[in-house]
């Protein structure tokens, strides 16, 4: 910013100093005054496309899609479709958007991150295309870190009650216990494992929904 601002004051000054001799040099020399103005003329036209190179430039870098466009919305990164590891190397906010993204992606409406110390065990909610309610938990675990009972146990308590969930989904970049698997299967909850993710990004797979 400071560099943009600082060439900016330069190319400015000298335009000016410049404009300053071309009309003091017109009454002598009127020929040299033509060529000198045709000069400066070309030189801040160059100026100012290399201006707007420059924010276009910025601009790009680090862009992001929204994933709806209400008030509060979130972003998710755009890009190339996410492969294997990639969700393994995000944190757990971007871990949300991400998924945000796949649900937007895949034709789901009024996608929204709503992660946050009071999300009670909500994440991400959408509205699928045949109309239900989506509701998913992100889980971005390790691998040593497994998704255990007791945290579906907590999802489960919320998503269905609370939250209205028509299809309720716990997403992860790690697994579950065999206990999660069992407890999930009971409660109607569908596990998402590294793999399950995987493929739904690939688009190899199936979306929570489907």
């Amino acid at each position: 910013m400071t560099f943009s601002f600082g060439m900016v004051v330069i190319g400015v000054v000298g335009v000016g100093l410049t404009l300053k001799k071309a009309v003091e040099g017109a009454s002598a020399h009127p020929g040299s005054a033509l060529i000198v103005g045709v000069v400066v003329l070309s030189a801040t036209m160059a100026f100012v496309r290399w201006g707007r190179r420059r924010r276009v430039g910025r601009g790009a870098v680090g862009g992001a899609v929204p994933v709806d466009s209400g008030a509060g919305a979130e972003v998710c990164p755009p890009g190339p479709a996410l492969g294997p590891g990639d969700f393994a190397r995000m944190d757990a906010d971007a871990f949300e958007v991400a998924v945000a993204g796949l649900c937007e992606r895949d034709g789901c409406g009024d996608v929204q991150v709503v992660g946050g110390a009071n999300d009670l065990g909500a994440d991400v909610v959408a509205v699928a295309p045949d109309g239900r309610k989506v509701v998913l938990q992100c889980k971005r675990y390790g691998p040593a870190n497994k998704v255990g009972s007791q945290d579906l146990q907590r999802f489960g308590g919320t998503c269905f009650a609370v939250h209205g969930a028509e299809v309720a989904a716990v997403v992860t970049t790690g697994e579950f216990t065999d206990p999660a698997v069992e407890y999930a299967a009971a409660c109607g909850i569908l596990c998402f494992d590294q793999r399950d993710l995987d493929d739904w990004a690939a688009g190899t797979g199936p979306a929570p929904w489907e």
